[in-house]
């Protein structure tokens, strides 16, 4: 029962999307081939294969953080806190897809980093998870022993530290996104819950636009959101998937 349930929210899940998605996509679609072929009408000396070698090139070029501004090429992706900000994301297993080693050793150290990073991240969260919840058990006892509150304590606590996390995890950064990064709120609201249950697409991620200048700390500080706001998601997790059992 179970198992079947699954699979019929899974296939719930994929017909609405379809059915959202696809007509987009389609026009995404149509819309390109026209600009396509219209390049290539009023331009006569342009020819078809170099054309699709050239937008190959800039697709893959992106992909490695760089890209053509003018006639110079803009960097900055692999820079050390570019490359600390992929560090986390590599073992927190978000894995936004939107930069990845290139060099063959690049490659071998991020296996050999990811395979000691993940269970020590997990053992971090899992502390910090603890820490959160050893916090709200104390104010609830120290409630029920001021004021003599039995089950309300627990209820009043419990319903603080959700608002709490809320807030500081997914309702405010949001607004710091949109100034930084120019996405609306719910854009920033989309990137902020995509990230922290480590689903991460990558069709949203911070720091890459070339056109915006960013601070020093503002990827260290997103770091740092993402590790405690990982923790806190976890528990509301927890506690949906007891809810269920």
């Amino acid at each position: 029962a179970l198992l079947v349930a699954y699979v019929g929210y899974v296939g719930l899940g994929a017909g609405v999307l379809q059915a959202l998605e696809r007509p987009a996509e389609v026009r995404a679609a149509q819309h390109l081939l026209q600009e396509h072929w219209e390049l290539l009408a009023n331009h006569t000396c342009l020819r078809g294969p170099a054309l699709q070698r050239l937008v190959q090139g800039i697709v893959q070029a992106y992909k490695s953080g760089i890209t053509l501004q003018g006639n110079t090429t803009s960097l900055g992706r692999w820079d050390f806190s570019g490359s600390f900000f992929f560090s986390i994301s590599a073992i927190t297993t978000i894995g936004y897809g939107n930069l990845s080693p290139s060099t063959v050793a690049g490659r071998i150290f991020c296996i050999v980093f990811a395979l000691f990073g993940i269970p020590l991240n997990l053992v971090l969260l899992n502390e910090i998870g603890q820490l959160m919840l050893l916090g709200v058990q104390r104010c609830a006892r120290h409630l029920e022993e001021v004021f003599h509150w039995q089950k309300k304590a627990s209820l009043l606590i419990k319903t603080c530290a959700l608002v709490t996390g809320l807030l500081l995890f997914l309702l405010l950064p949001p607004l710091l996104f949109s100034d930084k990064e120019g996405w609306s709120y719910e854009e920033g609201f989309y990137y902020s819950f995509i990230t922290l249950s480590t689903i991460g697409f990558g069709d949203y991620v911070i720091g890459m636009n070339p056109d915006r200048t960013y601070p020093g700390w503002y990827k260290n500080v997103i770091s740092l959101w993402i590790l405690f706001g990982m923790a806190w998601l976890a528990l509301v997790i927890k506690f949906c998937i007891n809810f269920l059992e």
